[in-house]
């Protein structure tokens, strides 16, 4: 949060404190480089030498020097300004944490003078043990001559690291520091996204507070806040004139706390002002009270609005607006209706980004045209930047990139620790690198001239293996270049030159885009000799990079199935990333689904698909010596043929299972996906394993059921994630009442329920709850015989099928202990899924054995 906290130590003397009962369990107030503890706005501060009970500082000796002057600045806001330790090598606080989950992290920085340094030019870089919190930030551009950051970061292990890393030869420093607990429903993990936002779930992000605003009222300090925040007057970033607004306020005691929401949200300070509309004196109906913040566009951000009505004198007189960027966030806002009272506290959450990749973000309110009222209000805002792939909350680079062999996941260990184990592995990793590089040059002598940078690839077009000419490069007459061929391997590859993805896209022409994901655009191309392809170009502002790539090539250059979509080839000229695949004619699933003029899918084609894409995931999770995770399982990933034959695609996210032979359950890794498919268990725990596939699949057939994104904003907040409503219509036993309009009354009741029940399962709460996905392929053949029966058995009721079936027609859910070859999940061929297993054998003919 960079804002001044300063001149304002007269903090609303006249009205009286308002605290709560919450007392954090973790409470380090640190001022750093000090010999005597200062008191700051009712909090004390202890120095941090010599180091307190449950805290210390490790530094390499000599490298950590302290600087006082008391003198040094009499306009500065707060004591803790005027001592500070200085690091001239890596160094870390650690902290024993009590109790694990969100903390702040709140920092002071003020350059004091020093004779031996610069220290308005030192680059500061401050990490945790997962995240990055400031990457080479200097004074030296910065309009400002002290800085306060505060941090929300949820630790997740019983010690917390924050490291200080000098680069370029230079130093580090630091004034403060403030690590305290936070109470666990601060901060929800679910939030409202506003288009073009990518957002994946809070839980295992972290937060820095951009802005922090009291709407029309003064500043708010840690004296009048029980969780220690500063609330600033909103007034430098209203974008309107003084006579369109106007400031509302009533007594805080008039404020009444609805129940689960509590003066931690915001203090009842901030609810009892507001800006609200004025007369405005335009003839413009659509007038709004419009705010504008300046933030990186290269990030995601949360906004938490704070309203609560202190301008109605009765209920129902308040129907407003609120927009985030020219969208519209919340519609038609009644918070009366919505509270059941007037001055009752409401908080929204909404993730967004800044407008069109610009570095502005505004938020506005506005009359709601429809209802004939004439005013709206805000009271209170909070802007937090979200982490990024990285982990970081400051440019592009993780904490193992700045600080690689360093970090743990326990915490950051010792530099001397580090220097000791290099210095003891010396001597061997001589001697292995000599045995690599004889190793190497035997291996080249015998090596084409041509070094490709990637694994071979099969050359897989349409499900058949792609013909190439023997070892000579096919020569483009357009282009004038030749078509590289890894030879590398009798499994052969491609690697296509920039002038023939050129030629098949049409110059990458608009009209040819068949869709647009995380990575880029995909665009229909076809090639010289008249293949038709899928062209993904990377697109270098995506979140997904040269890693996904890098992962999509090495993951699809090992697999081949049916239910796979094939990777022909790929081209990484000019810093251009271009993926090329087998071209699928019918798109994705989701656009058979809703959002298009397509022919609705009958219910036997949406449960061959989804049995199509099982077989896939099946296939992934079992068919290789580790089993691979695809981790962004969604309805925009199951892509399909001609022959509607459901593919599974897009690989980037994907990542290598447990090893078998390890007795490991899962892989600790961040959290990646799309949000409203993530396992909430993975969002927990950070622990990936086969079933958060499994859970992201029981969305898909919801959404194959019920024809509806897996979030949908718009609609009312039980509605909102189609897994928690569809599974309350489910336990019910009403999910007839919410299936697609379209397949109203054309599905057996019988087939609904297995249907039903396996998508049930899929989504438990609990990774060991949940079926393999061989049991979810066996249900769903299952369900799909049931509605072949009963087409052809109309006459006869669920138990004369079952009798006619056995027992063997019986789905489960234990472990998954189907056989992999049943279903294609073992070897490297999918020539089994052409044909039928021993196990449905029986009971392929519905008219029985």
């Amino acid at each position: 949060m960079e804002y001044y906290i300063g001149l304002f130590l007269l903090i609303c003397t006249r009205f009286p404190l308002i605290f709560s009962a919450f007392t954090p369990i973790d409470n380090y107030l640190i001022s750093c480089g000090s010999t005597e503890s200062i008191s700051f706005e009712g909090r004390l501060f202890n120095p941090d030498s010599p180091n307190p009970p449950n805290f210390s500082l490790k530094t390499s000796k000599a490298s950590s020097s302290a600087i006082s002057n008391p003198n040094s600045n009499s306009h500065l806001p707060s004591p803790l300004y005027q001592s500070l330790r200085l690091f001239t090598q890596t160094a870390s606080y650690q902290f024993d944490i009590h109790q694990p989950g969100r903390h702040w992290i709140r920092l002071y920085f003020y350059p004091l003078p020093d004779s031996n340094h610069d220290l308005l030019s030192a680059p500061l870089t401050v990490l945790t043990d997962d995240f990055v919190l400031m990457h080479n930030f200097t004074f030296k551009n910065f309009n400002h001559t002290f800085l306060f950051k505060e941090f929300s970061i949820n630790v997740t292990s019983d010690l917390l690291s924050l490291v200080f890393v000098p680069s370029n030869g230079s130093v580090s420093f630091i004034n403060a520091i403030e690590i305290v607990s936070i109470p666990d429903a601060l901060i929800d993990d679910e939030a409202v996204t506003i288009p073009s936002a990518s957002f994946t779930g809070l839980s295992g992000l972290g937060l820095e507070t951009m802005y922090r605003l009291n709407m029309g009222g003064p500043l708010i300090t840690p004296l009048n806040d029980s969780l220690g925040r500063y609330w600033e007057n909103d007034w430098g970033y209203l974008h309107v004139n003084s006579s369109a607004v106007k400031q509302v306020s009533v007594d805080p005691i008039t404020i009444k706390y609805p129940s689960g929401l509590t003066i931690e949200i915001a203090p009842a300070w901030v609810y009892s002002t507001a800006e609200a509309m004025g007369d405005p004196n335009v003839t413009n109906p659509d007038f709004n009270i419009t705010w504008v913040f300046t933030v990186d566009p290269t990030f995601v951000y949360l906004l938490r609005m704070h309203f609560c009505d202190i301008v109605s004198e009765a209920l129902n007189m308040l129907v407003f607006n609120v927009y985030v960027n020219d969208n519209i966030a919340i519609e038609s806002l009644d918070l009366s209706s919505l509270k059941g009272g007037i001055s009752i506290p409401y908080y929204k959450d909404i993730v967004s980004n800044s407008s069109n990749g610009s570095s502005t973000l505004t938020i506005s309110i506005g009359t709601d045209n429809i209802e004939d009222f004439s005013n709206a209000i805000l009271n209170g805002l909070e802007i937090m930047k979200i982490s990024n792939e990285f982990m970081a909350l400051d440019g592009t680079l993780s904490v193992h990139d700045i600080l690689p062999d360093s970090v743990s996941g326990k915490g950051v260990k010792r530099v001397q620790f580090i220097v000791s184990l290099v210095f003891g592995s010396l001597a061997m990793a001589i001697i292995l690198v000599v045995l690599r590089y004889y190793c190497l040059t035997v291996r080249q002598r015998k090596a084409q001239n041509y070094s490709n940078p990637w694994l071979p690839l099969p050359l897989i077009g349409s499900g058949t293996m792609r013909t190439m000419s023997s070892k000579v490069s096919m020569l483009s007459n357009r282009s004038g270049t030749a078509s590289c061929i890894s030879l590398a391997s009798t499994n052969l590859g491609q690697v296509f030159t920039f002038q023939e993805i050129l030629y098949a896209t049409n110059k990458f022409d608009d009209t040819l885009v068949l869709g647009e994901g995380g990575f880029g655009k995909v665009y229909k191309g076809i090639l010289e000799d008249g293949t038709t392809i899928a062209v993904k170009r990377g697109n270098p502002r995506s979140e997904q990079g040269l890693a996904e790539f890098h992962t999509e090539i090495q993951m699809l250059s090992k697999l081949r199935h049916r239910h796979l979509v094939s990777l022909i080839g790929y081209c990484n000229e000019r810093s251009e990333m271009i993926l090329v695949y087998e071209y699928m004619a019918n798109g994705t699933l989701r656009n058979h689904l809703y959002g298009s003029d397509l022919k609705p899918l009958s219910w036997r084609q949406r449960l061959e698909i989804c049995i199509g894409a099982a077989r896939g995931l099946h296939y992934l999770h079992t068919g290789a010596t580790r089993g691979i995770i695809h981790r962004d399982v969604k309805t925009t990933n199951i892509l399909l043929d001609q022959n509607f034959v459901a593919k599974v695609a897009d690989f980037g996210l994907s990542k290598a299972g447990p090893a078998l032979d390890e007795n490991q359950t899962h892989v600790s890794t961040a959290v990646k996906g799309s949000f409203g498919y993530l396992d909430p268990e993975y969002f927990r725990r950070q622990q990936l394993t086969e079933k958060s596939d499994v859970y992201s699949f029981g969305v898909v057939l919801l959404e194959v059921l019920c024809a509806r994104p897996a979030l949908n904003p718009g609609l009312p907040r039980e509605q909102v994630n189609i897994a928690e409503w569809a599974m309350a219509w489910q336990k019910k036993g009403l999910l007839d009442q919410i299936v697609d309009p379209t397949l109203s009354g054309k599905i057996s009741a019988a087939s609904l329920k297995k249907y039903g029940d396996t998508a049930e399962k899929c989504l438990a709460d609990y990774g060991s709850d949940r079926p393999g996905m061989g049991d979810v392929l066996w249900n769903l053949e299952y369900a799909l015989q049931l509605e072949d029966t009963s087409v052809s058995l109309t006459s006869r009721d669920e138990n004369s099928i079952s009798s006619i079936h056995g027992t063997v027609m019986e789905g489960h859910f234990g472990d998954n202990n189907v056989n992999g070859s049943y279903f294609g999940g073992g070897g490297g061929s999918d020539m089994e899924n052409d044909a039928p297993s021993s196990v449905f054998s029986q009971i392929v003919n519905p008219k029985g054995r």
